[in-house]
């Protein structure tokens, strides 16, 4: 078949667009299947290693081992079937036995056929782990419940009938005596890929339910030092309010200190905050698509996360939005410091200008006094120099009458003088007027 797009210009991403959307598929997983499933919290370097173990496992089993890591490997060692999929902070690892037992539910799980030591190797931090049986459903539903009800430890129990009950599941959202979670599934009319579509979800939604539950520690280790700084930014706003004087350095040293200590929990919580604001949007939405029915005598999974998980994931986003306001109280109580102080020092520029206005007039009154002596002494000493030129035409034999002549000079000499100075004074004026 000619390829038409040959000749255009294709998005180097394209088949990687088109591969995103199967990257992940739905198991396919028959009615008699034990599973376990793994959530482990883990870092760029234990991702690596974690891959190398991945292999491990296959040379264990004698099977060939994958050589490059994809987001999401599924592979069948006999009647073992292994999934692990890497997520943004966490790999989950989920492990399906299906070799036939008739032992009691829970007795054989997903993790029966691995190698002894194998999984203890794993490396992580472990947040989510639960197993799940299927098995086919009978006919007669109260001793159905009865059944499900002996193997979960008398544990108070929540459970529903999804996809108009099509199959029935009881869990307890417990850790049980081997440290597992626990569900069970029975089959009434699924198919296996219906089947498989329900058990995903199922892990799914326990396993995003506790990833959302990380921020809660993290929030009530916050509040109480939120309770003071909020105390505090109380008492400093009522003292701007109250028009107190201040000592604005002190107090924009405090405001400096709490705007640090917002900083510092805002970098340690914002993304824990958003990843369970987004965790909780998935686990609703996998929650709406059991379209669960009510089993009689028990909550449904959207009841019981509607009554436990909503008021924790509540607490972690008024722990941020507490922040956040916080925060913008800070700025502001901090811009009306600093405009208390750029109102102090224009008061106080207005002073220094004033003070510097009558200190200019004192000097002008000065200088014109230092103009007048200085009129009278330039005076004197062109005067003085006249004389002499007298005196010297007087020896030389030119007569004329000394004392007139210098008795007409002198007011004179003083009015040119007087004059000059003027207008020297007047243009040193008019040149600073021109700056």
């Amino acid at each position: 078949m000619r390829n038409e797009l040959a000749a255009l210009d294709v998005h180097p991403l394209r088949q990687e667009l088109y591969r995103e959307l199967h990257s992940r598929p739905f198991q396919v997983i028959p009615t008699e299947a034990r599973i376990t499933h793994i959530a482990v919290l883990t870092s760029p370097e234990q991702r690596a290693r974690q891959f190398l173990h991945l292999q491990k496992l296959h040379r264990l089993m004698g099977e060939p081992w994958p050589e490059r890591e994809v987001s999401c490997y599924e592979h069948s060692l006999g009647d073992l079937q292994i999934r692990r999929e890497v997520h943004t902070e966490f790999t989950t690892y989920t492990f399906i036995n299906l070799a036939k037992s008739d032992t009691a539910p829970f007795a054989d799980t997903g993790l029966s056929l691995l190698p002894e030591g194998w999984l203890s190797e794993l490396e992580g931090t472990v947040v989510a782990a639960f197993h799940i049986e299927v098995r086919p459903s009978s006919e007669d539903v109260r001793s159905e419940l009865a059944f499900m009800r002996r193997h979960f430890e008398g544990m108070r129990l929540v459970g529903s009938s999804p996809l108009e009950g099509a199959a029935r599941i009881l869990g307890s959202f417990q850790l049980h005596s081997d440290d597992f979670g626990r569900f069970m599934v029975l089959n009434h009319k699924m198919s296996n890929s219906q089947l498989g579509r329900l058990v995903q979800r199922l892990m799914e939604i326990e396993t995003y339910r506790l990833m959302s539950l990380l921020a809660l520690p993290l929030a009530r280790e916050l509040t109480p030092a939120l309770n003071d700084m909020d105390q505090t930014m109380s008492e400093l706003t009522q003292a701007l309010a109250d028009n107190e004087s201040l000592n604005e350095q002190e107090l924009l040293a405090k405001l400096t200190n709490i705007a640090a200590r917002i900083e510092a929990f805002r970098a340690r919580s914002t993304f824990r905050f958003t990843a369970t604001r987004a965790y909780y949007r998935l686990v609703l939405t996998r929650l709406d698509e059991l379209r669960e029915n009510e089993v009689s005598g028990h909550l449904t999974f959207s009841e019981f996360m509607t009554r436990r998980l909503t008021p924790a994931v509540k607490t972690c986003e008024s722990v941020g939005e507490r922040l956040e306001d916080l925060s913008r109280r800070v700025d502001r109580a901090s811009e009306m410091i600093r405009t208390r102080a750029d109102l102090a020092i224009q008061s106080q520029n207005q002073q220094l200008l004033s003070s510097m206005d009558r200190r200019s007039r004192i000097q002008l009154m000065m200088q014109h006094t230092v103009e007048g002596f200085s009129v009278v002494a330039i005076s004197y000493y062109l005067i003085s120099l006249l004389k002499l030129g007298m005196d010297a035409l007087d020896e030389s034999g030119i007569g004329f009458n000394k004392p007139l002549v210098l008795g007409i000079t002198i007011p004179l000499v003083m009015t040119l003088v007087f004059v000059g100075v003027r207008r020297i004074h007047h243009r040193f004026i008019r040149m600073a007027r021109h700056q």
